[in-house]
């Protein structure tokens, strides 16, 4: 062991980092577009700098040197994601597209090789913009079917190797992003159909979850989760309406997924409230009994910032029609701690407090942490003679939200491992590269990977499990 080691993790914990297959790979022989592919061809000035998908971190071309990379800075485990519009030729039979199926099974087999578990996610916010424009993407149960379709295949292509999986990245964000407040295309604002999305989100994972648990895969240990963003919800103050506020937050943004996911139905209260306001879901009893009976093995927890909220204090703008801002303002912590280039509070001790909900409420589910990460704008004015980047504030970012995720596990939290976002600096969305998150910076004009201080920092936490 090395010395002084203040913070001990349990044995077999994962260090490790988490990306994407839209953030990474670019868009090199693939088949369909997603979502962001299309709007990026049509809006490129929604962009950062204009910086589109097509090459992003060249993960293509280049994932035998990047995994060489991560495996040189000691992460024993890394989440990625199997694109829909790569793998599957044919949307409607899962048909496959032989170049995808090559790429896919050439990653697994090289991360394995490296000594690195792959964590296989099936969707990060790159729905088939074919099956949007066709059926209106997940708006449509039958979009929920083709997915389920998507996920049976990539099982019985990839179970044999890949142990863990997971439905979704982030499904809140879907729903948020494309259909609340305008940040992912189709940037609609309808709240009506934004909860119906949420409820065949939740559908589809549970379907997909249900799929998993008949395969090879289970029977040999493999297991399913999903991963949430869980943003806890703070309210202004103790007063009673403020409380109420937080507490609806809590119930729209955080447990629409989670006691799902779960406990297999949805929270009574939120229910209540979308009834009485009729946008509540389309839903059938074997649906609910679908949800009922398939919940996840494990949860992936991505934290970020916290949420305050308070009461109402202007009036709700009716003629958006119905929005979740009915029930709530946000609240900015006067004198919180910030990250300027996010504009996101900092406040790690949120991590004890979410891993003791999943303790309290949620019967002590198997979880990890799987994205935490600081997203910082001209990283370049941190490099150092030997062309190193001098991130000493990622590293303390790091230690803080670990420290305090420490404390929770010594008192029995369950939780299993960490994962930064993200291994390499990646293409963020319409942010494109503006933060810079990775271990290891690419320089976008000549794809040259170098690791920073803070890679060299987990290298060293990995290897004697703790700091």
């Amino acid at each position: 062991m090395g010395v002084n080691i203040k913070y001990n993790f349990p044995a077999n914990f994962w260090w490790g980092a988490a990306t994407s297959g839209p953030q990474t790979e670019g868009r090199f022989y693939k088949r369909h577009d997603n979502v962001f592919d299309y709007w990026f061809d049509k809006e490129p000035q929604a962009f950062f700098n204009q910086v589109g998908p097509n090459v992003t971190s060249n993960f293509f071309n280049s994932y035998k040197e990047d995994i060489q990379m991560m495996k040189s800075i000691g992460l024993n485990s890394v989440r990625t994601s199997i694109q829909w519009t790569r793998l599957i030729k044919d949307f409607e039979t899962a048909q496959v597209d032989e170049d995808g199926l090559e790429f896919y099974n050439n990653v697994i087999n090289e991360f394995l090789k490296a000594g690195i578990i792959p964590v296989i996610n099936l969707h990060h916010f790159d729905l088939p913009v074919e099956l949007y424009d066709k059926y209106g993407g997940w708006e449509s149960k039958k979009v929920v079917d083709l997915f389920v379709l998507f996920a049976k295949k990539c099982f019985a292509l990839f179970g044999d190797r890949v142990k863990h999986w997971i439905t979704f990245n982030e499904p809140m964000v879907i729903v948020e992003g494309e259909y609340l407040y305008q940040f992912h295309y189709p940037k609609i604002v309808d709240g009506k159909k934004a909860v119906q999305v949420l409820y065949n989100l939740n559908l589809a994972s549970a379907k997909v979850v249900g799929a998993f648990h008949k395969t090879k895969c289970a029977e040999n240990g493999g297991k399913i989760g999903v991963v949430l963003n869980l943003t806890p919800s703070y309210p202004r103050s103790q007063a009673e309406n403020d409380v109420k506020a937080a507490n609806f937050v809590e119930d729209f943004f955080n447990r629409s997924f989670l006691d799902p996911a779960i406990k297999g139905e949805f929270s009574h209260t939120l229910v209540n409230v979308l009834k009485r306001d009729g946008v509540l879901w389309e839903a059938t009893p074997e649906e609910l009994t679908i949800i009922r009976n398939n919940t996840v093995d494990f949860l992936g927890v991505n934290y970020y910032q916290p949420r305050r909220a308070k009461a109402k204090e202007a009036p709700f703008d009716e003629s958006k029609g119905w929005m979740p801002d009915k029930y709530f303002d946000d609240y900015k912590l006067p004198g919180c701690r910030m990250n300027p280039y996010r504009g996101w509070e900092i406040y790690p001790q949120a991590i004890y407090d979410i891993a003791m909900n999943i303790k309290n409420n949620y019967g002590n589910i198997s979880w990890y942490l799987s994205e935490n990460g600081m997203g910082v704008e001209g990283e370049e004015k941190y490099v150092q003679k030997d062309g190193s980047i001098d991130d000493q504030y990622r590293i303390d970012f790091y230690e803080e939200h670990l420290s305090w995720l420490h404390k929770a596990i010594s008192e029995k939290a369950n939780c299993f491992g960490f994962h930064a976002w993200t291994p390499i600096d990646c293409w963020s969305w319409s942010n494109a590269y503006k933060n810079r998150y990775g271990y290891i910076a690419v320089d976008l004009a000549t794809q040259i990977k170098t690791i920073k201080k803070s890679g060299y920092w987990i290298k060293k936490v990995a290897q004697q499990n703790g700091f």
